[in-house]
């Protein structure tokens, strides 16, 4: 079979031949030698851009440095400048891989990789999802994403559908009739895995399980599921290997990185310490011990066009105890820095909380669909969202019960019953939202 995944790759200039290679000799580095091969990989890469990169020489201050904990943590908000005084010595924005990030964190910008970084990162999901079964090559994917609306952008991503083996599904508009389309295809295709954002998954597992139908007895040669880019809880993990009749896969990432942490065959969420080096830091950037909260930061150790250098990448996450240099594991992500509600009582808690409250609640008898939490004020909330019946004053009592005993109370709630809800321009959910 003509490998065209490989092949439209390799057209592109990503030599991904040469990048699995190096990675196998990755993976044959020993447990106990693992530490000293990732002190040499990140020292070398910082040394790469102090030599060429002026951007992060300027960072740093420094042509040289002494201890790892004494280089700057870059945000965001560092990369907001024009490209081109970013990139290093010897590349241009013709020459290397250009795209942007999504800014479900409220700073997006426009990043770059080396053609063979990228290569290694295509080398390491290339990995990962073949812990499940799944070739590029030959496995066929149902996706649900987002597609870009005008005309060169859409033909441009179902042309990449086309050679990646992808068929997407659009996902702006889940009402009932277009998953009836959906369901249609999972009938008449042979797909073998489902990828695609976490909300609009489950959306569709709760469409099969208001039908009572389990995916699998409709199309049996679905293998697996990534779900990628928002939470997905531990309940809604159950729906879906009930109701699509597979095993469920968290995937957490992020394109201008890589794969950050990948479910494993034994349900850890491994991450990915090949291509990349990911510290858990304080407020005051001192690494955490494991099993203590902080910072996600994350240094690429491949990029040389554009230095992702102790990066914090806008998320709070806690590293396991049991985590070696070789095999670290991510034990949760507890939310985004910026998805921080601010109490009236001066107490702050992740904005996801509001939202795993109420969705203990409201979402019981599968009459709400999905809804999103926004703080308007400091004591003041909307909710919105979809639902067939209007919420009950039990249960609009309920969900501030629960809010007062987890959070605090005296808080004010508007709730506000939608046909639909509104999504990032990629077509993301975002759950918690402060207009603080």
């Amino acid at each position: 079979m003509l490998k065209l995944f490989n092949l439209s790759l390799k057209i592109n200039g990503f030599d991904i031949n040469k990048a699995k290679t190096e990675f196998e000799q990755i993976l044959k580095v020993s447990k106990e030698d693992y530490k000293d091969y990732i002190l040499k990989k990140r020292t070398e890469i910082v040394q790469y851009h102090l030599e060429n990169n002026t951007f992060y020489r300027d960072l740093v201050g420094s042509k040289t440095f002494e201890k790892w904990e004494d280089l700057p943590v870059l945000t965001k908000k560092n990369l907001q400048k024009p490209l081109k005084e970013r990139l290093s010595k010897g590349y241009t924005e013709k020459t290397v891989f250009v795209n942007k990030t999504s800014g479900s964190s409220g700073d997006p910008f426009v990043f770059a990789k080396d053609k063979y970084a990228h290569a290694v990162t295509w080398a390491s999901i290339i990995y990962r999802f073949g812990w499940y079964g799944i070739d590029f090559n030959s496995s066929y994917q149902a996706r649900f994403y987002g597609i870009p609306l005008d005309k060169i952008g859409y033909y441009k991503e179902r042309f990449k559908d086309f050679l990646s083996r992808r068929y997407r599904f659009p996902i702006f508009d889940l009402s009932d009739t277009v998953l009836d389309g959906v369901l249609e295809h999972f009938k008449t295709k042979k797909f073998d895995y489902i990828n695609g954002y976490t909300s609009s998954i489950v959306l569709f597992g709760k469409y099969l399980q208001a039908r009572n139908i389990v995916l699998t007895d409709v199309c049996p040669t679905l293998k697996v599921c990534m779900v990628t880019s928002e939470m997905l809880f531990e309940e809604d993990k159950v729906l879906l290997e009930k109701h699509l009749g597979v095993p469920v896969v968290n995937e957490y990432g992020a394109s201008e990185l890589d794969l950050i942490a990948f479910q494993n065959i034994n349900d850890e969420w491994q991450v990915n310490a090949e291509t990349l080096f990911v510290e858990i830091l304080d407020e005051n950037n001192q690494p955490v011990e494991n099993g203590k909260e902080g910072k996600v930061v994350i240094t690429s150790l491949y990029n040389k066009a554009h230095p992702f250098i102790r990066y914090e990448i806008g998320d709070v996450g806690i590293l396991d105890e049991k985590s070696t240099w070789k095999k670290p594991i991510l034990k949760k992500l507890v939310g985004r820095t910026s998805d921080v509600a601010i109490l009236p009582s001066g107490k702050k808690s992740p904005g996801l909380t509001f939202y795993y409250v109420t969705k203990s609640i409201i979402e019981d008898d599968g009459n709400v669909k999905e809804f999103i939490v926004r703080q308007k004020t400091l004591d003041s909330f909307e909710i919105d969202y979809v639902s067939e019946s209007e919420l009950t004053l039990e249960q609009i009592a309920e969900i501030e019960k629960a809010i007062a005993k987890y959070l605090e109370s005296g808080l004010h709630f508007t709730y506000n019953r939608k046909d639909v809800l509104k999504r990032t321009a990629r077509g993301k959910l975002k759950q918690f939202q402060s207009d603080l």
